[in-house]
């Protein structure tokens, strides 16, 4: 077993550590001041023309499409490289997203047709057009299937109906891939319908941004008589479940990648501040509940670290079925770097919870990631489920 990464990947990894150190750190109080300033509105937290600016200066460095498949434009470098990435830019607060986004295009890849190809997967893999998911509604969030947005095939066009909730970048992209009910006995199994849906149709409107907790922006749809053409349709009438499930699995693979950046960033911000801060008479580091909280947070990111790019690895190994990886993933990650965040702010005091440092900005958006793509509880209960329908422990080197 051979646990050295490719060294054009450590390349790549100190490269990308660079970028984040020289172009992200320093925008960071930026951030902090324009998320704290903007109360209910939607304002960013990077400012458009900053923005701009990275997208250009990444797509210098070559970090555009890292897995986005040859054919298509991009490197093919895989979900290995790309977890790498993800991680070492979110060594940093900066809400900043490298173009296209892997879930969504891996959902395009499964589901295009020809026309589609050309109209979206090839424009959303070079970076010109952006999307989101419009699965989420007011009272289906975690259980998928619970879903009510109708769509309903009337005289050669499908109609559709219904509220979609806290959809993040709805103002920003060009399309959404819509989640509907196309069969409402069958629903999830061979009921769902996804569609290829472009912001300016009639009858599509942004209603409202939904404020969160931290540096997540929300929003909540309409759909009043939309009229979608069968050519719309992305992938199977009725089978949209099954590739919807395979894209929140690549999600939640990144969302984990994210929460080992912060986590390393945490642990480096409390190595600092223990070996320079002196608190009666002996400096932290000295202080056997100091050096306990970074040793166990050190020990907690190494086994997330491996367990992520244990999971990328089987994916580039050609592995489909990721469920009890995601999950997995999901939990511990999401609760790991919850841990980590709050030990950083024991270990500041005050200036762990100022707006004068990043680790209070962390706090509040690690509480989002324990939401969004599913709950702890959920995702323990799915692990628990595929387990005991196995008969079996997990095993990751079980033949």
């Amino acid at each position: 077993m051979d646990f050295r990464l490719p060294d054009e990947f450590v390349a790549l990894k100190k490269m990308v550590r660079k970028f984040t150190e020289n172009e992200l750190f320093p925008l960071e109080q930026d951030v902090i001041n324009r998320e704290s300033a903007r109360g209910t509105t939607d304002a960013p937290s990077l400012a458009p023309e900053v923005e701009k600016h990275l997208m250009k200066r990444t797509e210098e460095l070559g970090l555009w499409g890292i897995e986005v498949p040859e054919e298509f434009g991009g490197q093919e470098l895989g979900a290995l490289a790309k977890v790498i990435v993800v991680e070492e830019m979110n060594r940093s607060i900066v809400q900043f997203t490298l173009p296209p986004d892997a879930p969504n295009l891996n959902y395009l890849k499964e589901c295009c047709t020809k026309e589609q190809y050309e109209k979206y997967l090839l424009p959303y893999s070079t970076g010109e057009k952006r999307s989101a998911l419009a699965m989420t509604e007011p009272n289906a969030g975690s259980d998928a299937a619970a879903i009510e947005t109708r769509s309903d095939f009337i005289d050669g066009k499908w109609v559709i109906n219904g509220t979609k909730a806290f959809i993040s970048f709805a103002p920003k992209v060009d399309f959404f891939i819509l989640i509907t009910v196309s069969d409402r006995v069958k629903r999830k199994k061979g009921g769902f319908t996804a569609f290829l849906l472009d912001k300016d149709t009639p009858g599509l409107q942004i209603v409202r941004n939904v404020n969160t907790i931290g540096d997540m922006l929300t929003y909540e749809l309409v759909l009043e008589d939309v009229k979608l053409d069968p050519s719309q349709v992305l992938g199977e009438v009725g089978n949209a479940f099954i590739p919807l499930q395979n894209r929140f699995g690549v999600r939640r693979m990144e969302l984990a990648a994210r929460c080992c950046g912060y986590a390393d960033r945490l642990i480096q911000l409390m190595i600092e501040q223990a070996n320079i801060r002196t608190t009666f008479g002996k400096p932290l580091a000295e202080r056997q509940a100091v050096q306990w909280w970074i040793s166990n947070s050190t020990m907690e990111l190494h086994a997330a670290r491996l367990m992520v790019y244990h999971a990328a690895w089987k994916v580039d190994q050609g592995h489909k079925d990721m469920r009890k990886e995601a999950a997995m993933l999901k939990v511990y990650c999401t609760e790991m770097l919850s841990k980590i965040a709050d030990r950083a702010i024991q270990v500041h005091g005050g200036l762990g919870v100022s707006k004068e440092m990043p680790i209070e900005y962390i706090y509040r958006l690690v509480r989002d990631f324990r939401i969004i793509e599913g709950p702890s509880e959920i995702h323990r209960w799915l692990l628990a489920r595929e387990i005991l329908k196995d008969g079996k422990p997990y095993d990751a080197f079980r033949q």
